[in-house]
């Protein structure tokens, strides 16, 4: 994909197509690749477009990443996977351990997970972070999960979009957050984490609660997954008891730990930044990042973030 090419809808279905050897508009089946028995790739449903495009195509789920530097991210999701089910812990599972890359695209395919039965919500969460936060070191080599390597390529993709004085005021604040994170002194043992833990990641099936999206396994401080329910509350409306149910089947509320502030503020950076990569054609998410950077520069945690 071309630099500043908008990742939109069409995009990932034309790729989708190419990868699963399908017609993306006529509904005729034309290959057998791994996606191909699910029907044509323009009947495929669309479940979320974000970093990843994720449609549902037969028995199973196709992932197509955003550009070709997500490559060795979905590469290791795959390991995740793999190590994941070994561990026997409750995750979605790859129905193929390769990756490809199409057309500037990496793209994976996953095990099709049937219907939720209800809405997961913080305790199953915490349920299996906990199961997460009790594993050993993986076979897999996990990265540690800095929150702000995207911030760059977010802003990039975001172009003249969003005003360059807010790109400067979030590579000014990225900046001085990286240098100030190597001093946080943990109260957890590091270890393996989601990296993105929030209830959305979780499917609750009829044998139970497990975790989806897998992109963001990391190995650092346990903290990374507990700070996302914290700024949840804050900022997405997360309801009291809900969050004071999630610490009390965790075992620990984040915020009584001194370094809770800072891995909040590399979060929140990130957020925005994240947010800005679809203001290209998308009025809703330049607004999104201009409300978002308003808060931060007015250092206003009272202000209410709308999840996107």
């Amino acid at each position: 994909m071309a630099t500043g090419e908008a990742f939109t809808e069409e995009r990932a279905r034309t790729v989708l197509a190419a990868a699963t050897g399908t017609d993306s508009g006529d509904g005729r089946d034309s290959g057998d690749g791994p996606g191909s028995g699910g029907g044509a790739a323009g009947a495929a449903q669309l479940l979320s477009l974000g970093e990843n495009a994720v449609f549902a195509l037969g028995e199973r789920v196709v992932r197509i990443g955003r550009d070709a530097s997500l490559l060795p991210r979905a590469e290791r999701e795959l390991g995740v996977a793999t190590w994941l089910e070994e561990q026997k812990v409750p995750a979605v599972r790859a129905a193929d351990p390769r990756a490809r890359l199409v057309d500037g695209h990496p793209v994976t395919f996953w095990q099709r997970l049937p219907p939720a039965v209800r809405k997961a919500d913080a305790e199953d969460l915490a349920g299996l972070l906990r199961l997460v936060h009790a594993l050993p070191e993986p076979t897999v080599r996990l990265p540690p999960r800095n929150l702000l390597d995207g911030v760059e390529r977010w802003l990039r993709l975001a172009g003249d979009t969003v005003p360059p004085e807010d790109a400067a005021f979030l590579r000014a604040r990225r900046d001085d957050i990286t240098a100030a994170l190597p001093g946080l002194v943990p109260q957890l043992p590091p270890g393996p984490v989601h990296g993105d833990a929030l209830p959305r990641n979780v499917h609750v099936t009829a044998e139970g609660p497990l975790l989806v999206d897998l992109e963001t396994f990391s190995s650092d401080l346990r903290e990374h997954d507990l700070v996302v329910m914290a700024l949840s509350l804050d900022r997405y409306g997360l309801p009291e008891a809900e969050y004071t149910a999630f610490c009390r089947t965790y075992g620990w509320d984040v915020r009584e730990w001194e370094g809770c502030a800072l891995l909040r503020a590399a979060r929140e950076t990130a957020s925005c930044a994240w947010v800005a990569q679809h203001a290209p054609g998308n009025p809703a998410a330049r607004a999104e990042f201009l409300r978002r950077v308003a808060s931060l520069r007015d250092a206003d945690p009272t202000v209410r973030w709308r999840p996107f």
